[in-house]
């Protein structure tokens, strides 16, 4: 109990509750252990029950502590283990009035899909457990749409199955894969699973950086695994210069001979910028991935993947051990989707607007004494001074964020990622909010 107490400098709901944060951070408090009764430690610090009781809110909802009644209030137990490590933060945590940790699209922004149901319901299906894995007439539609000409095109469920089976192909026990900095957490546990190690690269406003890249490839990784546009979290797009760039560092590089690069345009139709390759310079040793998650819907589970012949046929011969195929159904249901007049003024529509939400929180940033650049897609990413601090205090004000540590491939920084294409109005109170927690 004393321990506690004497963590706290700061007697306010915000400080309270960022020391908590901190004890809980280093172990100090360690899951399962019971806090002092908010009348014990309001009587210690000198402050009403009503501070620590609003710092105990706070607390709670952001998941680091959970209220038992009479029992008292405990440091909140993992409950999700089935869930890989960096996403655990965000999961089984309660409800905000705001919540912009998500890092998924506005349900409101997807395009209605009962006109595509209503139109393959009496066409869609199989009658061979081996026909061919890729409609024929979505195959053809997405070759005409592929940033560059590819040789083989499949389809599987979502960019993250599109990407393990990718590293699938190319890693061996012991191999080292190039990874961005900050970059998608479930990638990192992913490479994690396999004890991979990987090798962050940093990024500026153009993509990776190639002096960066150049240092990366001297250790001859064998995959480069980047999102070119749309980056999550950082909210940047690659160039076709830095595309062109990039490539020319891996080609130049003397150790780096059979590295495949592993691209992931998993917010390609809600992105501002240009599509965008290193598969235009580099065809051979690129597979490209294209998700359609976030702009036509997470449940379809539908990626496609493009890349060399003799790549994708293992890849799609080893599928058949498994699943098999994608649904040719949901196939149906996408190209459908794809060629309707009406769903594709939706997802323009929806790119607009989320365009429109980043720009406009942007200027209120700015309004608060915030600048940066104005991100791609749907995500914020923000310097804060203290990253637990900075998500407590916004819980306390009804607003959800991710904490950015999970999204960080190697230590430097503190940071959070707000999902800004979630923020329909109301631009100025958010912006106050955020601004002052950047500061906490």
């Amino acid at each position: 109990m004393k321990s506690v107490a004497l963590a706290i400098d700061e007697p306010t709901p915000r400080g309270i509750a960022g020391a908590i944060g901190r004890l809980i951070s280093s172990g100090d408090l360690a899951p399962g252990d019971r806090l002092p009764t908010v009348r014990d430690l309001a009587a210690e610090l000198g402050v009403s029950p009503a501070t620590v009781s609003h710092a105990w809110q706070a607390l709670a909802g952001v998941g680091l502590i959970v209220s038992r009644g009479r029992s008292g209030s405990f440091v909140q137990k993992a409950h999700t283990e089935w869930i890989p490590p960096r996403s655990r933060n965000l999961a089984g945590q309660p409800v905000a009035r705001l919540d912009l940790s998500t890092g998924t699209p506005d349900p409101l922004l997807l395009p209605d899909l009962a006109p595509a149901l209503s139109r393959v319901s009496s066409r869609a299906g199989t009658t061979s457990y081996l026909d061919s894995p890729v409609l024929p007439e979505l195959g053809t539609l997405l070759r005409t749409s592929w940033p560059y000409p590819v040789e083989a095109i499949t389809v599987v469920d979502g960019a993250m199955d599109a990407m393990s089976r990718s590293l699938d192909l190319v890693l061996r026990f012991g191999a080292r894969v190039v990874v961005e900095n900050p970059g998608f957490p479930p990638i990192f546990d992913l490479l994690d699973h396999h004890g991979i190690e990987r090798l962050p690269v940093e990024l500026d406003a153009h993509g990776i950086r190639p002096a960066s890249l150049a240092a990366a490839l001297k250790h001859s990784p064998a995959a480069i695994v980047l999102q070119p546009r749309t980056h999550n979290p950082a909210g940047v797009s690659m160039t076709a210069e830095r595309a062109e760039e990039l490539a020319r560092v891996i080609r130049s590089s003397r150790t780096a001979d059979n590295t495949i690069v592993i691209e992931d345009d998993h917010s390609g139709q809600i992105s501002a910028s240009p599509e965008v390759s290193l598969g235009s310079y580099l065809p051979e040793r690129v597979l490209h991935i294209r998700s359609f998650s976030k702009s036509h819907g997470p449940d379809l589970r539908i990626a496609a993947i493009g890349g060399p012949e003799h790549l994708i046929d293992r890849l799609v011969a080893r599928r058949l051990l498994g699943p098999g195929w994608t649904s040719r159904m949901l196939q149906s249901i996408l190209h459908d989707m794809l060629t309707s007049a009406q769903t594709i003024d939706e997802v323009s529509d929806a790119r607009r607007i989320y365009r429109g939400r980043q720009k406009a929180l942007a200027d209120a940033l700015a309004e608060h004494g915030y600048s940066g650049h104005l991100p791609d897609g749907i995500n914020l990413w923000m310097p804060v001074e203290d990253e637990r601090n900075a998500v407590v205090q916004l819980a306390a004000a009804g607003i959800r964020v991710a904490a950015g540590t999970p999204f960080l491939s190697a230590p430097g920084g503190q940071f959070i990622r707000v999902t800004a294409g979630l923020v329909r109005d109301d631009f100025d109170a958010v912006a106050r909010h955020l601004a002052a927690a950047i500061r906490a």
